[in-house]
């Protein structure tokens, strides 16, 4: 990138602020300088890297390094890149699962080896006393303890990321199915998959769409029924929520033909209580989705005949 320090840091620093959802990103000044002042195995690595015409001209990059080398968000490399807040594609599956493994194998400085036996999680940590832990594809969190042990680790935090592997199975290689000691959030009861439904519902209910979101990206199943067998789309088109409707069927992908207990789809809802904008919306969305399948189902039997007569 032919361009000086202040535009690289600016550009890495706007990248991240997606991965943060575009909230507020720190930066601080005390903590750079320190490891500018200390940091000489990186000013190393770093001519080492210009040796290797890997970076550009002089001391750019160690510094760039320095000053961004706490920012890390969590929450987005467990998505697989995308912002669970913005829902915004900020990383690619590819970049994640690099970064993830790098985190794995040297994220914790010469603890790594140690780090990945007993914990068995990508993580990153910081000389200010932060631990960036991430469960790929459950969660992502950061725990800060200022107090370093003498590999430069917060004692704490790593206390705290033996505890957490302990109690639920989050290890690399803990057993999903069989691994009875240990909790699984990611296995649902029959009590814990009711209060979904009715979140789900609630939230199309509601409107709200930021939490629907949400329910997407924790894999959260978007055609649950209730016990009436009516789903987040039906209620969204019978209270009129164009957004809702709108990403569930454009980015949840669910089916609009689903039927309730009284043999309803959700179109039939909209148009009964006469929300225009839902009805044409749906009409649209179904149109489509039935030439889709007419044409799928036009191609199956082209090929079948086609098949058949080269057997011919």
């Amino acid at each position: 990138m032919d361009c000086n320090k202040a535009e690289k840091f600016d550009f890495v620093l706007q990248y991240l602020n997606k991965m943060a959802g575009n909230e507020y990103v720190g930066f601080s000044n005390a903590t750079f300088q320190s490891e500018k002042e200390t940091g000489d195995r990186n000013y190393a690595i770093g001519y080492y890297l210009k040796e290797k015409k890997v970076t550009g001209r002089g001391w750019s990059t160690p510094h760039l390094y320095l000053s961004l080398s706490s920012y890390v968000m969590a929450a987005t490399l467990a998505n697989g890149g995308i912002c669970p807040i913005t829902g915004e594609s900020v990383l690619s599956a590819e970049a994640v699962r690099n970064t993830l493994s790098l985190m794995h194998s040297c994220g914790m400085y010469d603890f790594s080896g140690q780090f990945a036996f007993h914990v068995g999680l990508p993580a990153k940590s910081a000389v200010s006393g932060a631990i960036l832990l991430v469960v790929p594809n459950v969660m992502g969190m950061m725990c800060l303890s200022p107090p370093l042990d003498k590999l430069g680790n917060s004692q704490r935090g790593i206390n705290f990321c033996q505890k957490l592997v302990s109690l639920f199975n989050f290890h690399n290689y803990d057993n999903l199915r069989h691994c009875a000691r240990k909790l699984d959030p990611r296995r649902e009861g029959g009590e814990v998959q009711n209060k979904t439904v009715v979140n789900l519902l609630f939230a199309a209910y509601s409107g709200d769409v930021s939490a629907l979101r949400r329910f997407a990206l924790s894999a959260m199943n978007m055609e649950q029924k209730d016990y009436d067998s009516r789903t987040a789309l039906h209620v969204a088109a019978a209270e009129g929520h164009t957004e809702v409707v709108k990403f569930l069927i454009e980015a949840c992908k669910v089916n609009p033909f689903v039927k309730d207990r009284w043999g309803n789809i959700p179109l039939d809802d909209a148009v009964q209580f006469n929300h225009l904008e839902v009805v044409k919306l749906l009409q649209d969305y179904q149109d489509s989705y039935t030439l889709s399948e007419t044409q799928a189902e036009a191609a199956a039997e082209a090929l079948s005949k086609e098949n058949l007569e080269s057997m011919v």
